[in-house]
Parts: C-alpha cells; sequence; structure tokens
C-alpha cells in the first residue's frame, strides 16, 4: 500500500497501483525476482510490449482501463473513439485549460503530473532514492564535470504513474541543450522496486539535458524510462527559445520519472512538499501547479 500526501484537501490518499499484484510478486518473491533479472528488466521485454500498445488491437484495453482508475477523460483533447491504440491514449494531450499554468514568473511551477519529493542541499554522493538507499549523481549523469555545478543545489523527483499525464514540460521559458543517451535496464519507478533496487535510477535507461532558465539558472532534466517504457520521446528542438510550460516530451506506457536538478541558491521549495518529503510522503502535484520560489540574492 503507497501513501502519498494530496495538497489540495491537506489529506493522505492510497495510490491505485496498475498492476499492484504482479508488482509486488515481481519484487518481492524469490521466483519474481529471478525472472525480473532474466526477462523482465531487459529491453525487449520492454520493446515487446510496447510495440503490442502501438497497434490498433490495444484498444480494447483503453475502456476498461479508464473505468478501473476512474480517469477524467472530459480533459482530453480526443474523443475516446478516436485513439489509434492504447499508447496513443496514454500519452493522450489535454486541453490547454486543464493545467493551469501560475502566472507569477518567479514562482517554480510542476513540470508535469505526478507525485512529487523534494531534497534541499543535496550531496552528489548520496542522493536519495528512498530512505536508506543512495545513489550518485556522478553515476546518473556519467559526467562529472555537469554534476559537480549541482553540489548542495536542489533536486526534485515527479513521479509518473500509469494512471497519470504523462507528458513533461519546461519549468521556464529559456532554452534546452541537446539530450544525452544513457542506455539501460528497464526496472519499475514505482516506491515497491525503489525499495528493492540499489541505485535503481542509474541502472535504468535514462536521457539528460540542461536547460537554460530565464528565471533558474541552469536546470538539469533527467528522464528515466521504467518496465514497458518503450521509449522516452523528446518533442522539443533544442538551442531554440520556449515557452514557460511548453511540452519538452512525453513517455509511452509505463510509470516513469523525471528528476530536476538545480544550482544551489536558485530556488526555494514550498515547506508542504519538503515537510512531507521528510516525513516520507511524496505529495500529489499538477502540471503548472506552483511548487516553490525563485531565490533572490538576498534570500540566499
Amino acid at each position: 500500500m503507497i501513501r502519498y500526501y494530496n495538497r489540495k484537501n491537506k489529506a493522505y490518499e492510497i495510490e491505485q497501483v496498475a498492476g499492484e499484484k504482479a508488482l509486488n510478486w515481481t519484487y518481492s518473491s524469490p521466483l519474481g525476482l529471478n525472472l525480473l533479472e532474466i526477462v523482465i528488466k531487459k529491453k525487449m521485454f520492454s520493446s515487446l510490449y510496447g510495440w503490442y500498445l502501438d497497434r490498433s488491437v490495444s484498444r480494447k484495453k483503453i475502456g476498461p482501463f479508464i473505468q478501473k482508475f476512474n480517469l477524467d477523460m472530459s480533459m482530453a483533447e480526443k474523443r475516446l473513439k478516436d485513439f489509434a491504440s492504447f499508447n496513443d491514449f496514454f500519452y493522450r494531450k489535454l486541453k490547454s485549460s486543464a493545467r493551469p499554468i501560475d502566472p507569477d514568473s518567479h514562482a517554480l511551477i510542476s513540470l508535469g503530473d505526478g507525485r512529487l519529493l523534494a531534497y534541499e542541499k543535496i550531496d552528489l554522493d548520496n542522493l536519495v532514492q528512498v530512505k536508506g538507499l543512495t545513489y550518485s549523481l556522478r553515476d546518473l549523469l556519467k559526467n562529472d564535470r555537469v554534476a559537480e555545478r549541482y553540489q548542495k543545489g536542489t533536486c526534485l523527483i515527479l513521479r509518473l504513474c500509469p494512471t497519470d499525464y504523462h507528458r513533461y514540460h519546461f519549468i521556464d521559458s529559456g532554452t534546452c541543450e541537446n539530450t544525452e543517451k544513457i542506455r539501460g535496464a528497464y526496472y519499475s519507478v514505482n516506491p515497491i522496486a525503489l525499495q528493492k533496487v540499489r541505485k535503481l535510477f542509474c541502472e535504468n535507461k535514462r536521457e539528460w539535458s540542461t536547460f537554460h532558465s530565464d528565471h533558474f539558472g541552469d536546470v538539469l532534466y533527467v528522464e528515466v524510462g521504467a518496465t514497458c517504457v518503450g521509449s522516452i520521446i523528446q518533442t522539443y528542438s533544442p538551442q531554440k527559445r520556449v515557452s514557460r510550460g511548453e511540452e519538452k516530451g512525453y513517455f509511452k506506457f509505463g510509470g516513469s520519472t523525471v528528476i530536476l536538478f538545480f544550482e544551489p541558491g536558485r530556488v526555494g521549495i514550498d515547506e508542504d512538499i519538503l515537510k512531507q518529503t521528510e516525513l516520507g510522503y511524496e505529495s500529489y502535484v499538477l502540471l503548472g501547479e506552483k511548487i516553490g520560489i525563485k531565490l533572490e540574492a538576498s534570500e540566499i
């Protein structure tokens, strides 16, 4: 059972986990763990399932998925009958009115929908995966020079569940560099898996890029794939100016994670999110909502 904090009603809720029984069995039983290492974490497994979800025959999964997780489809751009496949539905676009962007340009907004953890004054060699398990930003990026810039900075981890909107966006206006791609495994990023696999984010397939933002300095975006995520799709154009809230990319089927790193002294995260992180709970956020503020020189 996974509990998270709902900022809107200031209460804890229980997450509806897609494939929860299979997930628990895979990461808890000896047979499941063996199958995980031999088959499930491999690219072939996720690619094959992703191929099926791109086919029109997978449309039959859409209705039951919507019903089981009580998804509000009134916010989607397409009508239900217009989705060509399950993946087409999974990474669906939303109407512009569905996720209003906080109007204050100095407000730090969420890059997407999901469950958020926030850490300040980070130690590059002891980033928190879950309580008791850590990893290194150097290992995550495979680039020591870039990693060093974020020592004592801020780290945000946004976990996207299969039931969430699966597009991610820019938190500010600015320009973004080319994406660096790192091959890896396809472990789940669900908390159940994070408690079992050491340095999971450094094991999984991932992509990273540096975003030169107008208000928050150089922000590091790291997109992490997961089980059944056949592709991480970047839709932005490198070196071309983007607007706050503009789309950066999307994930195909599966739970996924985007991790942001800020240089020291750039942002202050909202107290409720920091408090819940300290208590061990993720905070549920939506694209465009305020999660922090730009720090001025006098506040550093």
